[in-house]
């Protein structure tokens, strides 16, 4: 018999079933997602699906791309996000780091609760390889599976559905991406895989443009969360745009995020000064020099950045005022 499995044609000797496929592979049902010919098929009928003569499989698994009551954050100021508690703001991506042990002590350190994850083929010529969830562990922290890499919203789908078979995570972040060179976001796209997503029952996070009216829409579309970039993924820009951030932010009844283009400490204080529930990165910290360093300093500036929102600066001024009093000078 034979299949083709992420992209590659193998041959086996006699007909299996997707369980025995996956032991003959060598790798842990628990861990993976399998689509066969586009239709997903669910864990609990691995056992008595049986394959066919040229069946093209998908077999995923999660790659670096928090349960409430965790570490870091006000106590006080809880970040809410479809219905769920979180103390801490700060949302991390998992990729681009040397190796996974690097990814589980950046992610301690920064405070995060909610990690994102890319959906990817697993190594089925290697599938010893180690996991993201073997250094990550989800029942510590809230994985959300994300559209990292789809240009089409159909791709979009495709990966958030398997996402879901894979772990039954409904929470996710939605990303369609509108070309290589930007990676800014495709708006058509991502307004019409939103509207599929949210009637299919997910509670989508959304990556999007730092546009005040397509916020709005996808808000009203029921996404739980708006995601302005600040700047390119992967930029270290910083907010480019702070007065439509903004504007987002005051108009919006669900979580407004900073995501993307965060480079340093100051940036993301920058984002929470505004007034944003929070803000996602990867870059910022994977790519320092000392990311456990960076880790820490980032979770340092999403709270300075949140107190200092809640307290309220004072007015900018045009002239000095000074700050002791005049009377009595000798």
């Amino acid at each position: 018999m034979r299949l083709t499995i992420n992209g590659e044609e193998q041959s086996f000797d006699q007909p299996l079933t997707v369980e025995q496929l996956l032991e003959k592979i060598g790798l842990d049902s628990r861990k993976v997602a399998v689509e066969c010919n586009k239709e997903i098929v669910s864990k609990s009928t691995y056992v008595e699906t049986k394959l066919a003569e040229g069946d093209r499989l998908e077999i995923v698994h999660f790659i670096g791309g928090g349960a409430p009551g965790g570490p870091g954050g006000d106590a006080d100021d809880p970040f809410e996000v479809a219905g769920r508690f979180f103390q801490s703001r700060l949302l991390v991506g998992t990729g681009k780091y040397k190796d996974f042990e690097e990814t589980a002590r950046a992610i301690e350190a920064s405070g995060a609760e909610i990690v994102t994850v890319a959906v990817r083929r697993v190594n089925v010529t290697d599938p010893k390889q180690p996991m993201l969830i073997d250094y990550v562990d989800p029942k510590k922290y809230t994985y959300l599976p994300n559209t990292a890499g789809c240009f089409t919203g159909e791709d979009a789908l495709r990966t958030l559905r398997l996402a879901r078979e894979a772990g039954g995570w409904d929470l996710v972040k939605l990303e369609v991406l509108g070309d290589q060179q930007t990676l800014y976001p495709n708006m058509p796209e991502t307004f019409e895989a939103a509207e599929v997503l949210i009637k299919e029952g997910f509670k989508v996070m959304v990556y999007c443009n730092d546009d005040p009216i397509a916020a709005r829409r996808l808000e009203e579309m029921g996404c739980v969360a708006v995601m302005p970039l600040a700047a390119p993924i992967g930029s270290g820009l910083g907010v480019q745009n702070p007065v439509h951030i903004r504007i987002i932010k005051e108009n919006a009844s669900v979580p407004v995020l900073v995501d993307a283009g965060v480079g340093t400490a100051s940036d993301a204080a920058v984002a929470m000064e505004l007034g944003c529930d929070g803000v996602l990165m990867n870059t910022a910290i994977a790519e320092a020099k000392d990311p456990i360093k960076m880790a820490r300093a980032m979770k340092l500036a999403v709270e300075s950045g949140r107190l200092a929102y809640r307290a309220g600066r004072m007015p900018k001024k045009m002239y000095a005022d000074p700050s002791s009093p005049l009377g009595g000078l000798i």
